[in-house]
């Protein structure tokens, strides 16, 4: 799995750092989780949870990543933890975004600030665009420049009405990512793990762009997979950051209130 990799290649790099890291602050929103970490880093990503986790007693969980216990857990044992259970997903999304983040400032990739991913995506037509997941705005502009649109997604009511012309269901994504130009991808996929799959069904000749607030990764793993444009979520007030996720905000709420959006380009793919 991408997280997992990621995590393995800035272990092998920077296992010192990691070494000392821990968690010193979680908040767990309906839509956003945000963390913070012993470094003074912080980073969100989309909140994935088992909604029937707790409906046999033998099946509850009191280990070391469940409520009361993760604050001042160790980074480390976090990604040691091969539970399967989705929450521990959204918190490896969420601590990895942070760690990144400090990794990201020194390093020499090719960072675009203030930017949004699509305004890097040539919308001249005719082309096939695939989004996963519903970008309001960016299905929008995509429609708007008369290309070929699917939107692939789990839930057909996250669409408009005058959207649902577009909509395939998540899991047909193999009949339509093969022929699509340019593929879109949430990074809400890294967290529900389906990232892997999308990213093999893309045709070598595309252009892939991942981007949202769980997205906000050292690019090198991504990068391995063929993914051009990697759109990341700098965090500018932490404490805005968590009374947002304590609020039921989502990732446009980041983006008024507490962050900004910046790329990251693959400059040998």
């Amino acid at each position: 799995m991408i997280l997992d990799q990621t995590y393995e290649l800035i272990k092998s790099r920077h296992i010192d750092f990691l070494n000392d890291l821990t968690i010193s602050d979680v908040r767990v929103g309906v839509f956003l989780t945000a963390v913070l970490l012993s470094d003074g880093s912080c980073g969100a990503a989309s909140t994935n949870i088992d909604s029937h986790s707790n409906c046999y007693k033998k099946d509850r969980d009191f280990g070391n990543f469940s409520p009361a216990k993760i604050k001042g857990q160790k980074v480390t044992d976090l990604f040691e933890d091969h539970s399967g259970l989705k929450i521990r997903e959204t918190l490896k999304a969420a601590v990895l975004n942070a760690v990144s983040s400090k990794l990201i400032s020194k390093s020499n990739y090719k960072i675009l600030e203030g930017t949004d991913p699509i305004e890097l995506v040539d919308l001249t037509p005719p082309k096939t665009i695939t989004i996963v997941g519903a970008f309001q705005s960016y299905i929008k502009k995509v429609a708007a420049s008369k290309n070929k649109l699917y939107v692939l997604e789990l839930d057909e009511e996250a669409l408009n009405e005058d959207q649902k012309q577009y909509y395939v269901p998540a899991e047909e994504f193999i009949k339509v990512i093969p022929e699509s130009d340019v593929v879109m991808i949430t990074g809400l996929t890294l967290v529900n793990n389906t990232m892997d799959d999308l990213l093999k069904a893309v045709s070598p000749k595309s252009e892939v762009i991942v981007t949202g607030p769980s997205s906000s990764l050292i690019p090198d793993v991504l990068f391995k997979n063929n993914v051009k444009i990697l759109g990341l979520t700098k965090i500018t007030d932490t404490k805005l950051l968590f009374e947002v996720v304590e609020e039921a905000g989502t990732g446009f709420h980041l983006f008024k209130y507490c962050a900004e959006k910046y790329c990251i380009v693959n400059e040998i793919n």
